[in-house]
């Protein structure tokens, strides 16, 4: 398979665009899943683990199936593909989403999320097999170091802060509690900006367009969610900790 730039370029384009088209009509689609799901409830549910479950699984899958197509690849990019953006959909895809507790999930929002993934699976997976290229040089580099160490750093915090959210009730409670420890004695959102900085850190360590524009996509995503998470404790909880942010410590 040969590298198509001018469809990476696009792809990569649009996954902006539609991140930007999410920040600014955020007001509205916040409220399609989740905590704020009853505000608007949809006609059609899935169980939350089949719905994360499916709809993350493409990220993962797609990825694989690119580098079993062809032996003609890049080494470094397959290392790269293999050990940050398969990675993180592999622990969405089979723990995360096996182990997490939440309320049934739209099908009109697990489509679209499933589609988005497989779309950029096959950017990621495409771009880093038969479009990147890497010199001897690059294992070396402060780019690369800087941006695994950001990578596994925000997936730690990630990973940390869903289990904190994970046992914050008991199995069949409904009633909502105040997030304590790790980042969420600084941030409403730390589960949000663990993932943020785990893609950003994706994007120095690939240095690429397309990984750049996922990373974009995600803070212009998750971002506004973290605002509100922010603003229903504040408003449930009048004991909140007035100096917890929202998103980014002592700033946000």
């Amino acid at each position: 398979m040969h590298c198509h730039q001018d469809l990476v370029s696009c792809l990569s384009c649009g996954i902006i665009l539609a991140g930007l088209w999410h920040l600014v009509y955020h007001k509205k689609s916040q409220c399609s899943y989740g905590r704020y799901m009853a505000l608007s409830p949809p006609a059609r549910t899935v169980p939350a683990r089949l719905a994360w479950f499916f709809q993350e699984m493409p990220a993962f899958i797609i990825p694989l199936l690119l580098m079993l197509a062809t032996h003609k690849t890049s080494i470094m990019g397959k290392h790269l593909l293999l050990g940050t953006f398969c990675a993180h959909y592999f622990q969405r895809t089979f723990v995360y989403s096996l182990l997490m507790r939440g309320k049934p999930f739209p099908l009109g929002v697990m489509v679209p999320a499933g589609f988005f993934c497989s779309l950029n699976g096959f950017l990621q997976g495409h771009y880093l097999l038969h479009c990147a290229w890497f010199d001897d040089e690059w294992l070396t580099g402060y780019r690369y170091k800087i941006g695994l160490l950001l990578f596994y750093t925000g997936m730690g915090i990630n990973i940390h802060s869903d289990f904190i959210l994970r046992n914050l009730r008991k199995p069949k409670e409904v009633i909502y509690k105040i997030p304590t420890g790790g980042l969420f004695e600084y941030v409403s959102g730390a589960n949000y900006l663990g993932e943020i900085v785990e893609w950003f850190g994706y994007a120095v360590a690939t240095w690429s367009f397309p990984a750049l524009s996922f990373a974009l996509f995600t803070l212009c995503f998750i971002g506004p969610r973290a605002y509100y998470h922010h603003r229903f404790y504040q408003e449930k909880f009048k004991d909140y900790p007035k100096f917890r942010k929202a998103l980014i410590p002592f700033i946000f």
